[in-house]
């Protein structure tokens, strides 16, 4: 017996063919469950606008107690909605007064009579759970019913979604175990954000992402977010360290200079290609003019830059360095304001911008708006989609350069509040420490994994022209503390601000 090759439908969903595996098996018999309000019908409606054609027909049952003209007004709002294939490739039946007979019966017989008319390759019944409530008939006769109209729509080559809403996949109905895929949608409303998850229980025959994924309904329709670890395909296969080819291409074992010559020195010579560098302080220390620094040096060696804020705005703020760089083209600007963000949403853009310029550096800027950004129910797994995002965007190959907001308590020295920092290759942090009644600022590399670098600590200037580092402070201790003290007092004057 020959093996039996599956046919996979694009859904035209972005995101959602990723989560599935590849697709929608063809001639698969689907539930699409889930609360009120939690987007079934959209998704139906772009899934048979997405597939349907002349060759490909589909057949809409509703069993609303509506016309399908008053659903469609709400459709047409959609960018999928295509009023062409409306009476043409897709036609739409009203099982109203059937599912009100309460007759099963006459459900099946009309369904029947409808799919001999039009011949159609896709089928959906909306809502189906609308079907079962309004019938009289015994818990059997239903299991018999949807057997039935299972094979009534396998036998017509038909690939089918049943609309419902269902609490939860652990509704008591035979449905569940009969269907081919199950699709679960939720919801969740956290103070002033609501998130929109979706789920696949089962397909048969093919491997699905596990898990509960975000997505967003917007006038383009839905867009799932897959799994940051599967975002980088967004970028093309260009495995770790490969960025494509042409001039903004960086070679593997090449070192990336940050823009501030003293900083590269203690670096080792710069910071490693494909590495992830957290620069860590508290706020005014200057982490937002360091990652401009290295945006810059990226764009003066002919590199491209992704830059995310989750702070100021920089077309707000007085950093001209990064206005004149997404001004001018050279780095693309993510500056997302939504109250429910997931960090998969956000890695998905990021891959976006750095496929469409080929970017060779990364900001995040900072991972502390980051968290305040993202909505109230990803904040228990933060950490975890920290590291999540970390391993994507290093599986592209990109330079990453994340700031994080630190307390500076002096009394301790932390490089993260999230506990993430041994997950990034290399750490930068600076601090303010007290200086002959003065508020000086002190910088330090902590680490570069793999690399000799400088143990120095060394004072250092901001002004206009960007970072400048001073000396150390020999024969003082306590500096890391904030308030270091010295045997042998010499005289000693904060670096230049002078260029």
């Amino acid at each position: 017996m020959s093996k039996v090759t599956i046919n996979r439908l694009e859904t035209g969903v972005p995101g959602l063919d990723q989560i599935l595996g590849g697709g929608l098996p063809e001639f698969s018999f689907n539930l699409i469950g889930g609360k009120p309000g939690c987007g079934k019908t959209t998704l139906a409606h772009q899934l048979m606008f997405a597939m349907a054609s002349d060759e490909r027909p589909a057949l809409y049952f509703t069993v609303l107690g509506e016309s399908a003209l008053k659903m469609l007004r709400y459709q047409q709002q959609f960018d999928f909605f295509d009023p062409g294939k409306i009476n043409h490739a897709i036609h739409f039946v009203n099982l109203s007064a059937e599912a009100a007979a309460g007759d099963l019966d006459q459900v099946t017989s009309r369904i029947a009579a409808e799919v001999q008319a039009h011949g159609p390759a896709l089928v959906f019944v909306d809502s189906f759970r609308s079907i079962v409530r309004a019938s009289t008939t015994h818990e059997n006769k239903l299991q018999q019913f949807m057997q039935e109209l299972g094979m009534l729509l396998t036998s017509w080559q038909a690939t089918t979604f049943l609309v419902g809403e269902y609490s939860t996949e652990a509704d008591a109905n035979p449905i569940v175990t009969l269907a081919d895929g199950l699709l679960w949608l939720h919801q969740s409303v956290q103070r002033n954000s609501m998130v929109r998850k979706i789920e696949i229980l089962k397909m048969r025959a093919q491997a699905i992402l596990p898990g509960i994924h975000t997505f967003r309904i917007s006038q383009s329709g839905v867009q799932v977010f897959p799994p940051a670890t599967q975002a980088a395909d967004e970028v093309g296969d260009r495995g770790p360290n490969s960025l494509g080819q042409g001039k903004n291409q960086v070679p593997e074992d090449s070192r990336l200079l940050v823009g501030v010559p003293e900083l590269d020195e203690m670096l080792g010579g710069g910071l490693p290609s494909g590495y992830s560098l957290l620069v860590a302080g508290p706020s005014g220390s200057g982490k937002t003019i360091l990652a401009a620094s290295f945006l810059a040096e990226g764009a003066r060696a002919g590199e491209t830059g992704v830059v995310a804020v989750f702070e100021q705005n920089p077309h707000r703020s007085r950093n001209r360095i990064l206005i004149d760089l997404i001004s001018a083209g050279k780095v693309a600007l993510i500056d997302s304001r939504s109250p429910d963000l997931s960090i998969d949403e956000i890695v998905l853009e990021i891959m976006r911008e750095v496929k469409r310029l080929k970017a060779t550096r990364v900001v995040i800027d900072s991972l502390s708006g980051f968290e305040l950004s993202i909505a109230p129910t990803f904040h228990t797994d933060f950490r975890e989609s920290m590291a999540r995002m970390v391993h994507a965007l290093a599986s592209t190959g990109v330079t990453v350069l994340m700031t994080s907001e630190l307390e500076d308590r002096y009394a301790d020295l932390r490089f993260s509040p999230y506990g993430t920092a041994f997950l990034t290759d290399a750490i930068i942090v600076q601090r303010y420490i007290e200086l002959d009644s003065r508020l000086q600022r002190l910088m330090a590399v902590v680490k570069v994994r793999g690399s000799a670098h400088s143990d120095e600590l060394r004072l250092f200037s901001i002004d206009g022209d960007g970072i400048h580092l001073g000396p150390t402070l020999p024969g003082h201790v306590g500096l890391l503390g904030g308030r270091p003290s010295h045997e042998h007092y010499s005289e000693f004057s904060a670096p230049s601000t002078k260029p």
